[in-house]
């Protein structure tokens, strides 16, 4: 009876002792396991020298090469508009019409004048043995005879009837497209019908200051990018630098930009992008540089960590910066770094980190 006890209580022991390594290796897996998933994935970039884009950026507001303000020369009702606000003219077309009956009649009468001046003229000549062309006449008898025909005067008074006639149609000066029109047919003409703007191309203005005018020059490319859609990029070039400073300490520019789709509208407020290539620089994201106890720092991964490495930004544009080592902490960075680019706003020094990339 003694055997059978000793024999039952040895079996508890072992069990009682196998299940328990049992529990300390599940522990253990299952440690392993956590410590794999709080692991902090981030992007890398390796660093290279390249060439940096340094930026200016200015806002400005796009002017029409041509603009011009259209209005009757003379007064009267308007019988005829041709157009409408947005449409496309092109030179010469005819955009609105007055009433021309008038014009009409006086035109005919200066017509008829012109005749008989002309007839007066031919018999004076005759009269006086010339040639009913005026072949050969000497210049001043010929002056003389069309002042007492009354031919010079004819002359002027048709000349003006035709300009009175010509003053009745609204005419397109140049290519354009048609703003502001608020008349209608029988209204009276007024000061302005409309405005004719040529959107083919707009001029930019926008100031520097002048500290950064040696960073402009003529014929430089400039980026035009609209408020309304800073997915859209036009391209332009630097035309003119107002050669004085003003009182607030800066220098006016202009540029000038095709309107390649007929996407920019005369008025509209844009941001203005200068470029100039700095070479030979470390480049890196934005968000790769954070700020920790008021140094900016990046995060190097090296054997799996995350390295706190104190920086200096030279220079910025808009997604970029240009780093060096920290002058003030005496760090250096070089070639082949591999830097953190992502999911380092939370990071310490030291911490376990597992890279998406290594670009």
């Amino acid at each position: 009876m003694n055997i059978y006890k000793i024999l039952l209580l040895s079996g508890i022991v072992l069990g009682t002792l196998a299940c328990g390594n049992g529990k300390k290796e599940e522990k253990k897996e299952i440690g392993k396991s956590e410590r794999q998933n709080r692991l902090i994935t981030v992007d890398t970039l390796m660093l290279r020298k390249r060439t940096f884009q340094k930026q200016i950026v200015c806002n400005g507001k796009l002017r029409a090469v041509f603009k011009s303000d259209l209005s009757f020369e003379g007064a009267g009702v308007i019988t005829a508009i041709n157009g409408s606000n947005g449409e496309y003219v092109k030179k010469g077309a005819v955009l609105a019409t007055l009433d021309n009956k008038e014009a009409m009649v006086e035109l005919e009468k200066s017509r008829r004048a012109m005749e008989k001046a002309d007839i007066d003229l031919q018999d004076k000549l005759i009269g006086q043995g010339y040639a009913a062309d005026t072949t050969g006449v000497p210049a001043m008898i010929l002056r003389n005879m069309k002042i007492s025909s009354g031919y010079d005067n004819a002359v002027d008074q048709l000349e003006a009837a035709k300009r009175r006639l010509a003053n009745c149609y609204l005419i397109a000066p140049f290519n354009g497209r048609v703003a502001n029109l608020d008349a209608k047919v029988y209204d009276r003409s007024a000061n302005k019908l409309c405005t004719l703007i040529d959107d083919s191309y707009f001029d930019v203005e926008f100031s520097i200051l002048e500290a950064e005018i040696e960073e402009v020059a003529l014929g430089q490319h400039v980026k035009i990018i609209p408020f309304v859609n800073d997915k859209k990029t036009f391209y332009g070039d630097v035309t003119e630098i107002n050669p004085l400073i003003d009182d607030h300490g800066q220098v006016k520019i202009r540029a000038r930009v095709r309107n390649a789709d007929s996407y920019l509208i005369e008025g509209m407020n844009v941001k203005i992008v200068l470029e100039r290539e700095i070479k030979n620089s470390f480049v890196v994201p934005k968000d790769a540089v954070v700020l920790r106890d008021g140094f900016q720092v990046v995060f190097c991964y090296r054997d799996g960590k995350a390295v706190w490495t104190y920086v200096d930004v030279v220079m910025s544009n808009i997604d970029s910066h240009v780093i060096t080592g920290c002058e003030k902490k005496q760090t250096s960075i070089s070639e082949n770094d591999v830097v953190i680019t992502s999911n380092n706003l939370n990071l310490a020094d030291g911490t376990d980190v597992t890279p998406n990339n290594k670009q």
